[in-house]
Protein backbone atom coordinates (compact mmCIF):
# COMPACT_ATOMS: atom_id res chain seq x y z
CA UNK A 1 0.00 0.00 0.00
CA UNK A 2 1.32 3.72 -0.84
CA UNK A 3 2.00 6.14 1.81
CA UNK A 4 1.58 9.41 1.72
CA UNK A 5 4.74 10.57 0.75
CA UNK A 6 4.12 8.13 -2.25
CA UNK A 7 0.85 9.63 -3.33
CA UNK A 8 2.25 13.19 -2.97
CA UNK A 9 5.22 12.45 -4.57
CA UNK A 10 3.60 11.01 -8.00
CA UNK A 11 0.64 13.94 -7.84
CA UNK A 12 4.19 16.50 -7.82
CA UNK A 13 5.58 14.31 -11.00
CA UNK A 14 2.36 14.44 -12.77
CA UNK A 15 1.69 18.25 -11.90
CA UNK A 16 5.30 18.80 -13.15
CA UNK A 17 4.64 17.13 -16.34
CA UNK A 18 1.17 19.42 -17.29
CA UNK A 19 3.28 22.66 -16.43
CA UNK A 20 6.34 21.27 -18.90
CA UNK A 21 3.90 20.72 -21.51
CA UNK A 22 2.68 23.99 -21.56
CA UNK A 23 6.06 25.65 -21.76
CA UNK A 24 6.61 23.37 -24.58
CA UNK A 25 3.87 24.60 -26.57
CA UNK A 26 4.85 28.16 -25.47
CA UNK A 27 8.41 28.05 -26.57
CA UNK A 28 7.24 25.98 -29.32
CA UNK A 29 5.10 28.44 -31.23
CA UNK A 30 7.41 31.57 -30.52
CA UNK A 31 10.39 29.39 -32.06
CA UNK A 32 7.90 28.31 -35.13
CA UNK A 33 6.36 32.20 -35.15
CA UNK A 34 10.29 33.42 -35.65
CA UNK A 35 11.11 31.01 -37.72
CA UNK A 36 8.65 31.48 -40.50
CA UNK A 37 8.71 35.25 -40.42
CA UNK A 38 12.61 34.82 -41.27
CA UNK A 39 11.72 32.50 -43.97
CA UNK A 40 8.61 35.37 -45.38
CA UNK A 41 11.77 37.12 -45.36
CA UNK A 42 13.92 35.92 -47.64
CA UNK A 43 11.21 34.68 -49.93
CA UNK A 44 9.50 38.18 -49.72
CA UNK A 45 12.28 40.69 -49.12
CA UNK A 46 9.97 43.81 -49.44
CA UNK A 47 7.57 42.47 -46.73
CA UNK A 48 6.92 44.76 -43.99
CA UNK A 49 7.70 42.24 -41.09
CA UNK A 50 9.45 44.52 -38.75
CA UNK A 51 6.70 44.43 -36.50
CA UNK A 52 5.57 41.03 -36.55
CA UNK A 53 9.93 40.86 -35.16
CA UNK A 54 9.77 43.22 -33.27
CA UNK A 55 6.14 41.96 -31.33
CA UNK A 56 7.91 38.41 -31.56
CA UNK A 57 10.48 39.79 -29.19
CA UNK A 58 8.95 40.80 -26.61
CA UNK A 59 6.51 38.11 -26.62
CA UNK A 60 9.75 36.09 -25.95
CA UNK A 61 10.94 38.06 -23.27
CA UNK A 62 7.20 38.02 -21.48
CA UNK A 63 7.16 34.14 -21.78
CA UNK A 64 10.36 33.95 -20.53
CA UNK A 65 9.68 36.31 -17.22
CA UNK A 66 6.28 34.14 -16.53
CA UNK A 67 7.70 30.86 -17.48
CA UNK A 68 10.90 31.21 -15.44
CA UNK A 69 9.51 32.49 -12.38
CA UNK A 70 6.53 29.88 -12.35
CA UNK A 71 8.80 26.85 -12.63
CA UNK A 72 11.67 27.91 -10.41
CA UNK A 73 9.19 29.38 -7.22
CA UNK A 74 5.65 30.17 -7.11
CA UNK A 75 6.96 32.50 -3.64
CA UNK A 76 9.20 34.15 -7.16
CA UNK A 77 5.82 34.38 -8.98
CA UNK A 78 4.00 36.58 -6.57
CA UNK A 79 7.27 38.94 -6.57
CA UNK A 80 7.74 38.89 -9.93
CA UNK A 81 3.88 39.72 -10.54
CA UNK A 82 3.78 42.31 -7.94
CA UNK A 83 6.72 44.12 -9.40
CA UNK A 84 4.55 44.38 -12.86
CA UNK A 85 1.80 45.86 -11.30
CA UNK A 86 4.17 48.08 -9.47
CA UNK A 87 5.83 49.32 -12.83
CA UNK A 88 2.26 49.40 -14.93
CA UNK A 89 1.10 51.87 -11.68
CA UNK A 90 4.70 54.16 -11.72
CA UNK A 91 4.19 54.11 -15.41
CA UNK A 92 0.17 55.25 -15.50
CA UNK A 93 0.57 58.02 -12.68
CA UNK A 94 4.30 59.18 -14.24
CA UNK A 95 1.70 60.33 -17.82
CA UNK A 96 -1.75 61.26 -16.29
CA UNK A 97 -0.39 65.05 -15.05
CA UNK A 98 -1.42 64.36 -11.12
CA UNK A 99 -0.77 67.65 -9.35
CA UNK A 100 1.84 68.02 -6.93
CA UNK A 101 -0.37 67.86 -3.88
CA UNK A 102 -1.27 64.26 -4.97
CA UNK A 103 2.54 62.96 -4.05
CA UNK A 104 1.35 61.70 -0.44
CA UNK A 105 -1.88 60.21 -1.67
CA UNK A 106 0.21 58.68 -4.81
CA UNK A 107 2.79 57.07 -2.09
CA UNK A 108 -0.16 55.45 0.08
CA UNK A 109 -1.49 53.67 -3.35
CA UNK A 110 2.35 52.55 -4.32
CA UNK A 111 1.84 50.81 -0.27
CA UNK A 112 -0.95 49.38 -1.05
CA UNK A 113 0.86 47.23 -3.25
CA UNK A 114 2.34 44.82 -1.13
CA UNK A 115 -0.83 44.78 1.39
CA UNK A 116 -2.44 43.27 -1.76
CA UNK A 117 -0.27 40.55 -2.89
CA UNK A 118 0.10 39.44 0.39
CA UNK A 119 -3.70 38.94 0.76
CA UNK A 120 -3.36 36.76 -2.53
CA UNK A 121 -0.11 34.94 -1.28
CA UNK A 122 -2.31 34.20 2.31
CA UNK A 123 -5.20 33.08 -0.07
CA UNK A 124 -7.25 35.73 2.16
CA UNK A 125 -10.16 35.81 -0.42
CA UNK A 126 -12.78 38.24 1.19
CA UNK A 127 -9.56 40.69 2.44
CA UNK A 128 -7.96 40.42 -1.45
CA UNK A 129 -11.67 40.60 -3.01
CA UNK A 130 -12.43 44.33 -1.14
CA UNK A 131 -9.14 45.80 -0.37
CA UNK A 132 -8.54 48.04 -3.24
CA UNK A 133 -12.21 47.85 -4.27
CA UNK A 134 -13.58 49.19 -1.30
CA UNK A 135 -10.76 50.27 1.66
CA UNK A 136 -8.78 51.94 -1.00
CA UNK A 137 -11.70 53.75 -2.51
CA UNK A 138 -12.66 54.95 0.78
CA UNK A 139 -9.20 56.10 2.46
CA UNK A 140 -7.19 57.63 -0.69
CA UNK A 141 -9.79 60.69 -1.36
CA UNK A 142 -8.77 61.21 2.95
CA UNK A 143 -5.68 61.47 2.18
CA UNK A 144 -6.41 63.92 -0.68
CA UNK A 145 -8.28 65.55 1.33
CA UNK A 146 -6.13 66.35 4.20
CA UNK A 147 -3.91 68.20 1.87
CA UNK A 148 -6.10 71.03 1.27
CA UNK A 149 -6.37 71.21 -2.12
CA UNK A 150 -9.73 71.19 -3.78
CA UNK A 151 -9.08 72.18 -7.25
CA UNK A 152 -8.60 69.37 -9.57
CA UNK A 153 -9.04 66.80 -6.34
CA UNK A 154 -12.49 64.55 -8.07
CA UNK A 155 -9.81 64.00 -11.10
CA UNK A 156 -7.21 63.33 -9.05
CA UNK A 157 -9.43 60.70 -6.76
CA UNK A 158 -10.97 59.51 -9.73
CA UNK A 159 -7.54 58.69 -11.43
CA UNK A 160 -5.42 57.08 -8.33
CA UNK A 161 -8.45 54.81 -7.90
CA UNK A 162 -8.68 53.86 -11.32
CA UNK A 163 -4.61 53.40 -12.16
CA UNK A 164 -5.42 50.74 -8.58
CA UNK A 165 -7.98 48.61 -10.43
CA UNK A 166 -6.26 48.32 -13.61
CA UNK A 167 -2.58 47.71 -12.66
CA UNK A 168 -2.79 46.44 -9.42
CA UNK A 169 -6.24 44.77 -8.39
CA UNK A 170 -6.64 43.21 -11.93
CA UNK A 171 -2.79 41.63 -12.03
CA UNK A 172 -2.86 40.81 -8.96
CA UNK A 173 -5.59 37.97 -9.52
CA UNK A 174 -2.82 36.22 -11.67
CA UNK A 175 -0.82 36.17 -8.14
CA UNK A 176 -4.08 34.38 -6.25
CA UNK A 177 -4.61 31.87 -8.87
CA UNK A 178 -0.98 30.57 -7.17
CA UNK A 179 -3.21 30.47 -4.35
CA UNK A 180 -6.22 28.42 -5.17
CA UNK A 181 -6.79 25.44 -3.40
CA UNK A 182 -6.03 21.94 -4.67
CA UNK A 183 -8.27 19.94 -6.57
CA UNK A 184 -8.19 16.14 -6.69
CA UNK A 185 -7.84 15.08 -9.91
CA UNK A 186 -6.31 18.42 -11.08
CA UNK A 187 -2.65 18.39 -11.31
CA UNK A 188 -1.15 20.80 -13.00
CA UNK A 189 -2.59 23.33 -10.09
CA UNK A 190 -2.07 26.96 -9.83
CA UNK A 191 0.57 26.95 -12.14
CA UNK A 192 -0.97 25.33 -14.82
CA UNK A 193 -4.19 28.08 -14.76
CA UNK A 194 -1.59 31.32 -14.18
CA UNK A 195 0.31 30.00 -17.47
CA UNK A 196 -3.12 29.03 -19.06
CA UNK A 197 -4.31 32.56 -18.54
CA UNK A 198 -1.38 34.49 -19.86
CA UNK A 199 -0.71 32.41 -22.94
CA UNK A 200 -3.92 32.61 -24.07
CA UNK A 201 -3.83 36.37 -23.47
CA UNK A 202 -0.55 36.56 -25.25
CA UNK A 203 -2.28 34.23 -28.31
CA UNK A 204 -4.91 36.25 -28.58
CA UNK A 205 -2.67 39.32 -29.05
CA UNK A 206 -0.78 37.03 -31.88
CA UNK A 207 -3.48 35.73 -33.82
CA UNK A 208 -5.90 39.18 -33.46
CA UNK A 209 -2.95 40.87 -34.76
CA UNK A 210 -1.66 38.13 -37.59
CA UNK A 211 -5.04 37.78 -38.57
CA UNK A 212 -5.66 41.28 -39.08
CA UNK A 213 -2.48 41.41 -41.48
CA UNK A 214 -3.46 38.84 -43.82
CA UNK A 215 -7.54 39.64 -43.97
CA UNK A 216 -7.97 42.72 -42.35
CA UNK A 217 -10.27 45.08 -44.53
CA UNK A 218 -12.50 46.74 -42.11
CA UNK A 219 -12.07 48.42 -38.99
CA UNK A 220 -13.74 48.27 -36.13
CA UNK A 221 -13.00 51.46 -34.35
CA UNK A 222 -10.73 53.83 -36.33
CA UNK A 223 -10.76 56.53 -34.13
CA UNK A 224 -9.48 54.83 -31.13
CA UNK A 225 -7.05 52.08 -32.95
CA UNK A 226 -7.15 51.95 -36.45
CA UNK A 227 -5.10 49.11 -37.00
CA UNK A 228 -7.67 46.66 -35.43
CA UNK A 229 -10.13 45.21 -37.63
CA UNK A 230 -13.07 42.60 -37.59
CA UNK A 231 -11.31 40.71 -39.74
CA UNK A 232 -8.55 40.18 -36.86
CA UNK A 233 -11.01 40.34 -34.14
CA UNK A 234 -12.83 37.53 -34.98
CA UNK A 235 -9.75 35.34 -36.49
CA UNK A 236 -8.73 35.71 -33.28
CA UNK A 237 -11.36 35.20 -30.89
CA UNK A 238 -11.77 31.83 -32.91
CA UNK A 239 -8.21 30.77 -32.87
CA UNK A 240 -7.92 31.47 -28.99
CA UNK A 241 -10.79 29.74 -28.16
CA UNK A 242 -9.88 26.74 -30.10
CA UNK A 243 -6.36 26.89 -28.97
CA UNK A 244 -7.60 26.76 -25.61
CA UNK A 245 -9.89 23.71 -25.83
CA UNK A 246 -6.73 21.99 -26.47
CA UNK A 247 -4.95 23.20 -23.15
CA UNK A 248 -7.86 21.91 -21.18
CA UNK A 249 -5.47 19.81 -19.49
CA UNK A 250 -4.15 23.08 -17.43
CA UNK A 251 -7.53 23.53 -16.22
CA UNK A 252 -10.06 21.61 -13.91
CA UNK A 253 -12.96 22.68 -16.61
CA UNK A 254 -14.76 20.68 -18.94
CA UNK A 255 -14.53 20.61 -22.55
CA UNK A 256 -17.73 23.63 -22.50
CA UNK A 257 -16.34 25.22 -20.00
CA UNK A 258 -13.17 26.25 -20.97
CA UNK A 259 -14.71 26.39 -24.87
CA UNK A 260 -16.54 29.44 -22.94
CA UNK A 261 -14.19 30.79 -20.71
CA UNK A 262 -11.28 31.01 -23.50
CA UNK A 263 -13.71 32.99 -25.74
CA UNK A 264 -14.50 35.81 -22.65
CA UNK A 265 -11.12 35.62 -21.92
CA UNK A 266 -10.16 36.15 -25.93
CA UNK A 267 -12.76 38.98 -25.48
CA UNK A 268 -11.83 40.73 -22.30
CA UNK A 269 -7.96 40.72 -23.91
CA UNK A 270 -9.14 42.62 -26.87
CA UNK A 271 -11.17 44.75 -24.54
CA UNK A 272 -8.42 45.98 -22.44
CA UNK A 273 -6.01 46.81 -25.55
CA UNK A 274 -8.46 49.05 -26.98
CA UNK A 275 -9.57 50.79 -23.83
CA UNK A 276 -5.41 51.37 -23.40
CA UNK A 277 -5.59 52.58 -26.96
CA UNK A 278 -8.01 55.24 -26.06
CA UNK A 279 -6.47 56.58 -22.93
CA UNK A 280 -3.29 57.16 -24.67
CA UNK A 281 -4.87 58.67 -27.67
CA UNK A 282 -6.60 61.44 -25.13
CA UNK A 283 -3.19 61.81 -23.16
CA UNK A 284 -1.66 62.01 -26.68
CA UNK A 285 1.55 59.17 -26.39
CA UNK A 286 1.94 56.39 -28.46
CA UNK A 287 3.40 54.24 -25.50
CA UNK A 288 3.17 54.15 -21.95
CA UNK A 289 7.04 53.96 -21.49
CA UNK A 290 9.98 52.41 -23.67
CA UNK A 291 10.59 49.10 -21.19
CA UNK A 292 10.39 46.46 -23.80
CA UNK A 293 11.41 46.66 -27.13
CA UNK A 294 8.87 46.66 -30.31
CA UNK A 295 5.91 47.23 -27.26
CA UNK A 296 6.88 50.82 -25.42
CA UNK A 297 6.10 50.35 -21.84
CA UNK A 298 5.38 47.70 -19.56
CA UNK A 299 1.78 48.91 -19.65
CA UNK A 300 1.61 48.16 -23.04
CA UNK A 301 2.54 44.61 -22.45
CA UNK A 302 0.10 43.41 -20.23
CA UNK A 303 -2.72 46.03 -20.84
CA UNK A 304 -4.89 42.94 -21.59
CA UNK A 305 -3.85 40.99 -18.87
CA UNK A 306 -5.58 43.48 -16.25
CA UNK A 307 -8.92 42.15 -18.00
CA UNK A 308 -8.17 39.05 -18.78
CA UNK A 309 -6.83 38.05 -15.24
CA UNK A 310 -9.66 38.87 -13.12
CA UNK A 311 -12.04 37.74 -16.15
CA UNK A 312 -10.23 33.89 -15.92
CA UNK A 313 -10.02 33.86 -11.96
CA UNK A 314 -13.74 34.96 -11.53
CA UNK A 315 -14.80 32.27 -13.99
CA UNK A 316 -12.51 29.68 -12.75
CA UNK A 317 -13.48 30.24 -9.39
CA UNK A 318 -17.17 29.85 -9.83
CA UNK A 319 -16.77 26.81 -11.86
CA UNK A 320 -14.38 25.11 -10.28
CA UNK A 321 -14.36 26.29 -6.87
Amino acid sequence: MKSDFDWLFHAKILEEKEVMIIVFVIFGLLTLASVLFFIIGKIKPDANLNELKTRTKSWWIMALLFVVTTIFSTKISYVAIAFLSFLAFRELYSILGFRQSDRQAIFWALLSIPVQYLLAYAGWYGAFIIFIPVVTFLLLPLRLVLRGDTVGIVKSMATLQWILMLTVFGISHLAYLLSLPDIEGFKAGGRGLLLFVVFLTEINDVMQFTWGKLLGKHKIIPKISPNKTWEGFIGGIISTTIIGYFLAFLTPMNAPQVIIVSFLVANAGFIGDIVMSAIKRDIGVKDTGNSIPGHGGILDRIDSLAYTAPTFFHLIYYLCY
